[in-house]
């Protein structure tokens, strides 16, 4: 690691001008050498801010001035200079447990470093935006939002409604400062009857419920969309419900962009329609059906690019398949733009498979998980690229994942 940080450092000064003149034109190979106790304090920060996460996390051991500098509000303020960090994903197993990272810089299992409060069955991640990660109370105390590399934490109460909540999202913005603040949106209320709030980490408050107006939209099932449960003959003569169950990680979840200049909110209603909230022009609307009404699937909505898209899980002709959809409001239609290789998605065929997405940047993160069955996969959308993750084992046992919630790990990110 000190070598890798003499590299780094050697890179600094060259930026700076302060690396020392080659000498003869026969040492004009020869590398500077310099005392990494020469840099400044305010140098020494600036390296130190582009090491990855995992690096940065053993600073304290180093020495003591590298432990002074990973508290210090100038090595913070160097650190959100850096406009992008590769992202981790906090991982969610069957037992609600959220102590394992997935690390995509060095492409393997972690245990959380400072897993205080992450263990508690009670706190379900729901959301997470740039270094922070939010959790729901289950016993009904409210949300928590945290940054998972340096611990910190903050409650936030749930202002008090009756009425049914369907999605929790939480979202970043930047003003004049260096660090980013976020926000939290609840969407509750019963169709088509729906209304939002908001709560402002800047403010420090949640602001004045919002009624949202029924757009039309561009769905046909606008009757069944709000909630109203259907049941069919599967196949195989089992009854299915359109009223989908999720996982209680993913019961609330939601995803948001900036489109426009507009915030829009997605979440799945309970019959699997994508509903879409425009906070801006303070509407919603849903978007068409994937697939019929009557047909079994598993589907989850993501952020990636920059844009919605929807995952789907479906069965057809004795194989299963993974598809990605983009929506294109052009044609107000749905259009593939990524499918898991066969060789992958075959294995699926008959797992009544629960499958659960996570989006960060250009890639997908797929947890998919049955009874009989686990996987997690990456798939880069770009380039329609699809890799397993190689399986995480703990105290000598596999461990299977429900779900997965992607932060940028940060240390100067503020609750």
């Amino acid at each position: 690691m000190r070598q890798q940080i003499k590299d780094m450092a050697k890179d600094a000064l060259v930026v700076h001008g302060r690396t020392k003149k080659r000498k003869a034109s026969g040492e004009a190979h020869a590398s500077p050498t310099f005392s990494l106790d020469e840099l400044s304090q305010d140098l020494l920060e600036r390296v130190l801010s582009w090491l990855p996460a995992s690096s940065f996390l053993r600073l304290r051991s180093v020495c003591k001035r590298w432990s002074s500098v990973s508290t210090s509000p100038t090595f913070q303020i160097a650190c959100s200079q850096i406009s992008f960090r590769d992202p981790w994903f906090l991982m969610v197993d069957h037992e609600l447990n959220q102590s394992v990272i997935f690390d995509t810089s060095e492409g393997n299992w972690k245990g959380l470093i400072r897993p205080t409060g992450f263990s508690q069955a009670k706190q379900i991640a729901i959301a997470s935006c740039d270094g922070l990660v939010c959790f729901r109370d289950t016993s009904g105390g409210g949300l928590e939002v945290c940054n998972p590399v340096t611990g910190a934490r903050r409650e936030l109460p749930l202002p008090e409604f009756t009425q049914p909540l369907h999605a929790i999202s939480m979202s970043s913005f930047h003003k004049h400062s260096s660090f980013s603040s976020y926000r939290i949106v609840l969407v509750y209320g019963e169709f088509p009857n729906l209304s939002f709030r908001l709560f402002n980490s800047e403010k420090n408050q949640w602001e004045d419920e919002v009624i949202l107006t029924h757009k039309a939209g561009d769905s046909s099932d606008t009757d069944i969309s709000g909630g109203q449960t259907v049941y069919f003959l599967s196949k195989s003569g089992e009854v299915v419900a359109t009223n989908m169950l999720r996982s209680p990680s993913k019961e609330f979840s939601s995803v948001s962009s900036i489109e426009n200049g507009e915030e829009i909110v997605y979440f799945l209603s309970h019959s699997g329609t994508v509903m879409a909230c425009n906070l801006s022009k303070r509407n919603f609307y849903e978007h068409p059906r994937l697939l019929p009404i009557y047909s079994e699937y598993s589907i989850d909505v993501v952020v990636c690019k920059g844009e919605l898209m929807v995952v789907v899980l479906s069965e057809f002709l004795e194989t299963a398949s993974v598809r990605v959809w983009r929506f294109c409001k052009r044609s107000k239609s749905w259009r593939q733009v990524a499918a898991m290789p066969p060789s992958i998605s075959h294995e699926l065929y008959g797992k009544k498979a629960d499958l659960n997405c996570d989006g960060c940047g250009d890639m997908i993160f797929v947890c998919l998980n049955s009874a009989d069955f686990s996987s997690c996969v990456v798939c880069n959308v770009v380039e329609n690229v699809w890799m397993e993750l190689p399986k995480c084992v703990v105290n000598g046992e596999d461990k299977e994942f429900v779900s997965a919630f992607s932060f940028e790990p940060r240390v100067e990110a503020c609750v």
